[in-house]
């Protein structure tokens, strides 16, 4: 049976690896999230003839029918919009799991080697802080948390507390057992440090801190799976937190800043301090004007960002899109690294309205056409196309990589109001000569712009 078990989780193994490979392309994706989750439910059977599970079938399966009818409730009800904390929540669940199964093997009492001991314990305090820091990430995407906490010395607090736990997990791995009065202080305060961590970090920056949360879910869980020697959960973290680190490491650099900068820094709660006085005025359009202007277009640029998420725009726009190649007009959307709230967030919502995967091109590939596009069509971006994180040193965002949207000839924002972006930053982009505002809900002006050029 032992050689079964072991095939078993290996084959898991191989199909966790195949799935995410597959995830790397949107054209495979789906099927890559099935071969993932047939790994899981393969990993998940064999648990049950597993020589170390003697009993509690019962509630081994009721854990798994109560999570699961949750998972598929929530999966099939969430709005896209709402995907990014949906991530946050999922991805602490799988920090909290870590966390659950370090916790219950050092409760246990029994004798550990050093290795596996200081394992158990560096999984509990990564899951951990995983856990409660995707929950603040959790509460600010979805508008529970509505502001970014800072105090005075918060940078030193956080410090000290994260030197007293570590202190405290030394203490257990030296003294070879987990005392339960250190046990319960070590996890409080891990609890405590990842709420701490995340509560000053703006809005902003939440697409980075979910893929590092995702990184540390997934060293926990493979430190874990050392700890129960499991192959099956020690390559599948070991997978998870190697690209989720990566993918922190593209995303931070996309941002033009160092994680250490994301996580401790006061990034977007200083607003426009120090990047001047905006030149020019707003100039509105109507959706009317607007629409002819890209029917008569050779070359439309669209920029989605998280206002089009909000409005639940994307199928707007691909009818949008479909007008405009049915007039001759050569259409292509620009995607930003880090455009909406978490990896992929526009690249998601454009494929579930059926826009192919040919016209929709990243940063890098996009960037060198904007001179030669007639129109730009930004519609709910900010950040991502404000030309200061280019042209003014005092920025915020200086130095940030961005779309080159003002070099387009002629530049329609489709936006709720006059506020800031979600960083808090104000952008020129909007008061510069070739920019007209179209004010109003993206998907309403999207329908405006639909009829404008249908009847042309």
């Amino acid at each position: 049976m032992s050689w079964f078990i072991q095939a078993a989780y290996f084959t898991a193994a191989v199909l966790f690896i195949f799935g995410l490979k597959q995830m790397s392309s949107p054209v495979t994706a789906r099927r890559g999230i099935i071969w993932a989750g047939a790994g899981m439910v393969l990993a998940t059977l064999v648990t049950f003839v597993h020589p170390q599970v003697h009993a509690n079938y019962l509630l081994m399966i009721l854990a798994i029918g109560i999570g699961g009818g949750l998972a598929w409730w929530s999966g099939k009800r969430v709005a896209m919009t709402d995907m990014p904390q949906m991530i946050a929540l999922y991805n602490g669940m799988g920090g909290g799991a870590a966390a659950a199964i370090a916790a219950v093997e050092l409760v246990k009492g029994e004798e550990m080697e050093f290795v596996v001991l200081a394992l158990a314990v560096l999984g509990a305090l990564i899951g951990t802080v995983a856990f409660s820091g995707s929950a603040i990430a959790f509460g600010k995407l979805q508008g529970l948390i509505r502001k970014a906490f800072r105090y005075s010395g918060q940078q030193k607090v956080n410090l000290v507390l994260f030197s007293v736990t570590v202190l405290l997990g030394l203490i257990m791995v030296i003294s070879g057992q987990a005392n339960p009065v250190i046990l319960t202080i070590f996890f409080i305060l891990a609890l405590v440090i990842g709420v701490l961590m995340t509560l000053p970090i703006g809005g902003a920056d939440m697409p980075v801190v979910i893929s590092l949360y995702n990184a540390l879910t997934g060293l926990a869980v493979g430190f874990e799976g050392f700890v129960l020697q499991n192959p099956a959960m020690m390559i599948a973290g070991i997978v998870v937190g190697s690209a989720g680190t990566l993918l922190t490491q593209l995303m931070a650099k996309a941002m033009n800043r160092p994680i250490s900068n994301v996580l401790f820094s006061n990034f977007g709660e200083s607003g426009g301090e120090g990047q001047g006085e905006v030149q020019g005025a707003l100039k509105p359009i109507e959706a009317s004007d607007a629409g002819v202007m890209m029917a008569f277009a050779d070359k439309v640029i669209i920029v989605p960002g998280y206002g089009m998420a909000v409005a639940q725009a994307q199928h707007k726009i691909w009818e949008l899109t479909q007008l405009l190649q049915d007039r001759g007009v050569t259409v292509k959307f620009a995607i930003h690294p880090v455009a909406g709230r978490m990896p992929g967030h526009m690249n998601v919502l454009l494929a579930e309205a059926g826009v192919p995967y040919d016209i929709i091109y990243d940063l890098d590939e996009i960037n060198s056409e904007f001179p030669t596009a007639d129109v730009a069509l930004v519609i709910g971006a900010n950040d991502v196309v404000n030309p200061d994180a280019r042209n003014n040193p005092d920025s915020p965002i200086y130095g940030m990589p961005i779309l080159n949207v003002d070099q387009a000839k002629n530049v329609i924002v489709i936006k709720r109001g006059k506020g800031a972006g979600f960083s808090g930053i104000e952008n020129p982009l909007f008061y510069a000569d070739n920019t007209r505002m179209l004010y109003g809900d993206g998907q309403e002006m999207a329908s405006a712009l639909i009829s404008a050029i249908k009847e042309l």
